[in-house]
């Protein structure tokens, strides 16, 4: 049993609060940490990069989508279940590109390996997961992805998350609902 005798904040992201966005994301992502991490473990770079994007996100620079692709593919490079994009994730050969996740080994398929559990993917898809994989967070408010590329990105990181983790995330479940009801309203 911990005792905690003194503690000062340092910044409380109030201002977070006034947005209903901003406020379900910075959810989402202590919920990805609260799934991904064990308890007491500790992870100075994951607990930077967290700390990164809510700075980012108090100062609404950057895309929040884009930046919760990237704060996911952090979640699982820290976790031990990060992609694999650079090679084949079957035979090893070196990829460019890929049309296919493999989500049984995390990570693309070339051409001449067989396709099976896994999920299709364009190539522009796979390439801008390629370059997000191994970008700094804090470089993020400089990429704007297309929106039929996100939810590209976004279907396949949320299979892969759901699989490797003990629950899935609901955060944003919640807020795609109240943005899918205000089309109909």
């Amino acid at each position: 049993m911990y005792t905690l005798n003194e503690g000062e904040i340092i910044d409380s992201f109030q201002n977070m609060l006034s947005d209903l966005e901003t406020i379900t994301y910075g959810s989402y992502f202590c919920e990805l940490v609260d799934i991904a991490i064990q308890e007491e473990e500790s992870n100075r770079q994951l607990f930077k990069e967290f700390v990164t994007s809510f700075y980012l996100m108090r100062n609404n620079v950057v895309d929040l989508e884009t930046l919760s692709v990237i704060f996911e593919l952090k979640i699982l490079k820290a976790t031990g279940y990060g992609l694999n994009l650079d090679k084949c994730c079957i035979c090893k050969r070196k990829l460019k590109s890929s049309n296919y996740m493999s989500l049984q080994y995390i990570g693309g398929v070339c051409d001449t390996c067989e396709k099976i559990k896994g999920i299709p993917i364009s190539y522009g898809g796979y390439n801008i997961l390629k370059y997000l994989n191994n970008i700094q967070i804090d470089k993020s408010y400089r990429i704007i992805i297309p929106e039929n590329l996100k939810y590209e990105i976004r279907r396949i990181l949320t299979t892969i998350i759901s699989q490797n983790y003990f629950r899935k995330p609901k955060s944003l479940e919640t807020l795609n609902f109240i943005k899918g009801s205000e089309n109909y309203e």
